[in-house]
């Protein structure tokens, strides 16, 4: 099957109200969108980023989540899971985006896209879909999504091809990434070859991971 992208989903100017909590509102509730939709140097337009300690910034312009691990969720939970609903950016088929190498590169419509890191599911989601252990559950199951970085701006559209142009050799992946992590915290040391890679936000604590097991031996 050719990889593609099925929707491109942005959440617009109607954000999501988190009574008592600060902020107060997520961007989380993404909806597809009709024609072509322009890839800035900071993500989709008009997608927001309301929390920007966790989101957005270099490495998380756009966010993909595949239909292959939606219909997992459809089965699991019994409820129809449409485009957007995991807030992404991007719904694809067809490429396994746990198995995604970071720092691979697609080019997508006429932007270049990097994988970068994997998704990490948070109290809002699991309020956005009314789900209490989601979190549990979904780190549990491990297919996260891959955020990716915009290395060239451009547009993209619904039935794009995700063409992959490049896939460095270290073998670090996006659900190897997601289990250090996680749930493998020991496995830390095993993401060094993609440190380059990550979200600038997340190098320095991992770089001072990687350096604390590398010199315990472990």
């Amino acid at each position: 099957m050719t990889a593609r992208v099925t929707a491109v989903c942005v959440s617009g100017a109607d954000l999501l109200p988190l009574p008592d909590r600060k902020p107060n509102r997520s961007g989380i509730d993404k909806r597809p969108v009709t024609g072509r939709v322009t890839v800035g140097p900071h993500g989709l337009d008009g997608d927001v980023q309301v929390n920007r300690k966790y989101h957005g910034g270099d490495g998380q312009q756009v966010y993909a989540y595949a239909q292959e691990d939606a219909d997992f969720w459809t089965a699991e939970l019994g409820r129809e899971l449409p485009p957007g609903r995991f807030g992404e950016n991007l719904r694809t088929t067809g490429v396994d985006l746990t198995a995604a190498v970071v720092g691979e590169r697609w080019r997508v419509g006429t932007a270049l896209l990097e994988v970068t890191a994997p998704r990490i599911p948070c109290a809002d989601f699991a309020r956005f879909w009314d789900e209490p252990q989601l979190v549990k559950r979904f780190t549990a199951h491990g297919a996260s999504g891959a955020y990716l970085r915009v290395l060239e701006t451009g547009d993209v559209g619904a039935g794009d091809a995700i063409e992959l142009l490049h896939r460095p050799d270290h073998g670090v992946t996006v659900g190897l990434t997601f289990r250090a992590w996680t749930t493998q915290k020991h496995r830390v040391a095993e993401l060094a070859p993609g440190l380059g890679t990550f979200p600038e936000r997340n190098r320095a604590t991992l770089a001072a991971r990687i350096a604390a097991r590398s010199a315990a031996g472990v």
